[in-house]
């Protein structure tokens, strides 16, 4: 088969490689389309590759092209989404349904070969089957979406109450539908680019505010009269995000970090204040995962796809490029701010 092998930084190459076999328990995936994650990108472009030559890639979809003995959840044919956690079901995270914190853990595209080739090979438990009217596209999309979904469940999300999304990126734009689907009075999305900001009004958010304009901390006031969100979820991992969360949560509110930081965060003694004094509850959010494993999130992303409550926009999508093409999309990482949205990378 090809594949698209990481041979060293910045050293891509779509090449020959053996095409895998499914054994006992194992899956063969036909890939059909990629998405390139911001985990990716330091991989490629910087030292963070667990292993060198390495075949990067954990969101994709495909059809199932065979199967292993003792294979019941799928068929030849049927089209799967990638599940890319595996976990050793066997330590006492797992045991409890907590598959996030497994410290045994492998994982497809990182620490064994992923989903920038022709073909994979799964087990089982790591394919979720979808309907043939969703696409392979919407299909990449089911990690980004349950990793959103993960973090309602972490922040102990209910409805009725105002809720607000810092950031709208993928994970942000999906964040934000969950939160709707499950009955939040009103959903804001925060940003600073309008075309984000358009999307996620598309998208179904009730209210956007871009944080550039001047005034926008009034218009939140005026909105909520002074009260804050109930719920806030941080899906940029940006310093000025995480510290606008402390201010816009409630009291009693729940503020769930998504989003992972890259630089040291420093709050003030006032702002950090803010949680004592609303004794709101912070929380963090992992990957996305539960018990029965892969859990929720990956049987509602199939579902609501399928129904159409969660929406899917193809604005969502940067750039198609074909799989051979992979050097040439991660080489427009190189310039930041270039790449808004998700590169796809798929084979015909």
């Amino acid at each position: 088969m090809k594949a698209a092998v990481l041979h060293a930084k910045d050293d891509l190459r779509y090449e020959d490689y053996p095409t895998p076999k499914p054994g006992e328990g194992e899956v063969l995936v036909s890939v059909k389309a990629a998405g390139i994650c911001g985990s990716d990108i330091p991989r490629v472009l910087g030292d963070a590759a667990h292993f060198y030559p390495i075949i990067l890639g954990h969101e994709f979809s495909g059809e199932v092209e065979a199967v292993g003995s003792n294979v019941s959840s799928v068929s030849a044919g049927d089209r799967v989404a990638a599940v890319p956690l595996i976990p050793c079901f066997a330590c006492s995270d797992c045991q409890k349904g907590n598959y996030s914190q497994c410290g045994n853990y492998s994982f497809v595209g990182s620490r064994i070969q992923g989903g920038f080739a022709d073909y994979v090979v799964l087990p089982q438990r790591n394919v979720v089957k979808f309907d043939k009217t969703v696409s392979f596209e919407q299909g990449a999309f089911f990690e980004p979406s349950a990793v959103a979904l993960h973090g309602l469940k972490c922040a102990g999300y209910e409805g009725g109450r105002d809720v607000a999304i810092l950031g709208g990126g993928t994970i942000g734009l999906f964040t934000a539908q969950w939160a709707s689907i499950f009955g939040a009075k009103r959903v804001f999305v925060f940003d600073i680019d309008n075309d984000r900001l358009a999307l996620a009004k598309k998208l179904g958010a009730d209210v956007t505010i871009n944080t550039l304009e001047p005034g926008f901390s009034e218009i939140v006031k005026e909105y909520t009269g002074g009260k804050g969100f109930g719920f806030v979820f941080e899906t940029a991992g940006a310093d000025a995000t995480m510290k606008l969360a402390f201010e816009l949560a409630g009291n009693k509110a729940s503020l769930c970090f998504i989003g992972t930081p890259t630089k040291a965060l420093v709050f003030t003694p006032k702002l950090f204040e803010n949680m004592n004094r609303k004794e709101f509850r912070l929380t963090g959010s992992w990957m996305s995962y539960s018990a029965p494993f892969p859990g929720d999130e990956w049987e509602l992303t199939a579902h609501f796809f399928k129904n159409g409550k969660l929406k899917f926009d193809e604005s969502l999508i940067f750039k198609k490029l074909p799989m051979e093409k992979a050097k040439e999309a991660f080489d427009m990482y190189k310039t930041p701010g270039s790449v808004k949205g998700k590169i796809l990378l798929v084979n015909d």
